[in-house]
């Protein structure tokens, strides 16, 4: 092959013929504008313009199936990039969204603990179970003796009375929710009416969301919207803590010689992550000026 192109470029004459052919080409150029093309000149003028039509469809899809194969590439490239960046941003929202909750909540529990200072002596407890098939029964938290933790403690958050102190370990203890119906009657509940009336918390109803308040004297006057808190006539518990709100009020059992009031839970019994359980009760008395503390001394449980 070398050879032939060695041999073609030795050849005098052709050198002069592809010459003569540039120079035409040139000379045509620069004449264009000025005269007639000759028809030789419009013989080679169409024939490059039909070698470069046939020549240029195929060159040009070549070329813009490269281009389409590179921009897929880069589109691809980029796609998986923004998903990655798109899957980290929806990550740190999360963790965002939680912190702020959790730190919404553990500021509640500062600001309640100032507040109730002068009535309770309080230790934090964080929830770390909760069995799904008795979710309105019992909780685990992780606060136990070793931390000073007593059975038939109150137990309660910010927003009022969620359930006792069931059983305890050395690490943990489990607490027992005022939606249990496993073993109501354990809350003696005192409702703010005039005078004040008593009764005691025997059942739930998770449809409605109601703590069912039995054994209310027929003649007392209970009316929607009063307030219900703890009574320590059970010696259980001490008094003060809010339990919810009176929703509604119908004659009870043993022949409607009772009523029982309905009542909406203060706190939220589904949601619970941190609690307080109550270690002491600040009972204030004055004797020769002093202000005494008495410990809340727990009782057997009310049947």
């Amino acid at each position: 092959m070398f050879g032939l192109f060695s041999k073609l470029f030795s050849n005098k004459h052709l050198i002069i013929i592809l010459f003569s052919l540039i120079i035409l080409v040139i000379v045509m150029g620069l004449t264009l504008n000025h005269r007639e093309l000759t028809w030789p000149e419009k013989f080679l003028k169409d024939t490059i313009s039909l070698t470069q039509g046939i020549l240029y469809k195929p060159a040009s899809k070549i070329a813009g199936f490269f281009e389409d194969i590179n921009n897929y590439t880069l589109t691809y490239k980029e796609n998986k990039s923004l998903k990655k960046i798109l899957h980290q941003y929806s990550q740190v929202v999360a963790e965002l969204n939680q912190l702020r909750d959790e730190n919404k909540r553990l500021k509640e529990m500062l600001d309640y603990k100032e507040k109730a200072v002068n009535q309770y002596q309080l230790k934090v407890g964080q929830v770390i179970a909760r069995s799904p098939d008795r979710w309105n029964n019992m909780l685990i938290i992780d606060q136990g003796s070793n931390d000073g933790i007593k059975k038939d403690m109150a137990v309660i958050t910010t927003q009022g009375l969620i359930g006792k102190v069931y059983s305890v370990s050395s690490f943990s203890s489990t607490v027992q929710l005022v939606s249990s119906s496993t073993d109501g009657g354990f809350i003696f509940a005192a409702i703010q009416s005039e005078p004040m009336t008593y009764g005691v918390v025997e059942g739930y109803d998770k449809k409605r969301n109601e703590l069912q308040i039995k054994k209310i004297d027929l003649d007392a006057v209970i009316e929607p919207g009063q307030l219900v808190t703890t009574s320590n006539l059970g010696g259980v518990f001490p008094s003060g803590i809010v339990i919810g709100k009176v929703v509604r009020v119908e004659e009870g059992e043993n022949g409607g010689l009772t009523k029982t009031a309905y009542v909406q839970p203060a706190a939220d019994l589904y949601h619970i992550n941190e609690v307080y359980i109550v270690m002491k009760t600040n009972v204030q008395s004055i004797n020769s000026g002093t202000v005494q503390e008495s410990e809340e001394t727990p009782s057997k449980e009310v049947k």
